[in-house]
């Protein structure tokens, strides 16, 4: 849940991969937002590291067509297994498909410090860039129609209560 947004009732699916790979498009293509984990992934809900959950901006449902808005301060809700995780949105990265060293920074346990040992719970929201690059005449894709760059969202999680009942 993202209030700022108004984004509700997004179904975060959970897979073992890593940001925008096949299987994590697919879900996207699908309307779900996607959360790699696993070795090459990131965390769970309230997990020390990096949440990472993706969804796309233009197609499907446009989860996070609006992504881009949210601002330092914002909150993030995420409920799972009988727990409501709030994130409070601390910064916004740019992330490039072409470059291994930037997805690194992505895709790493503290997002932006590859190799870091985490010592709390982040998320990291991630959309794509198309319009921003197709604005300065970036036309670029990969295989799975992403654009070069990503829009990331970083934040850390403040509280956790229990999540209220049905």
């Amino acid at each position: 849940m993202v209030p700022r947004l108004g984004i509700s009732g997004l179904v975060v699916v959970p897979y073992r991969g890593m940001t925008d790979d096949a299987v994590g498009t697919r879900l996207q293509n699908a309307g779900q937002a996607a959360s790699p984990h696993g070795p090459r992934g990131g965390t769970g809900p309230g997990g020390v590291g990096n949440y990472q959950v993706t969804a796309h901006r233009l197609s499907s449902t446009r989860a996070f067509e609006f992504l881009p808005r949210l601002r330092r301060g914002d909150r993030v809700h995420v409920l799972s297994a009988g727990a409501r995780y709030t994130y409070e949105v601390r910064t916004t990265r740019r992330t490039s498909f072409r470059s291994a060293r930037s997805l690194r920074e992505q895709r790493a346990a503290v997002p932006g410090r590859p190799g870091a040992v985490p010592t709390r719970a982040m998320i990291t929201l991630s959309t794509c860039a198309t319009p921003e690059d197709h604005a300065v005449g970036n036309y670029w894709s990969d295989e799975f129609d992403n654009p070069e760059h990503r829009i990331d969202k970083i934040g850390v999680l403040v509280a956790v209560r229990s999540a209220p009942r049905g």
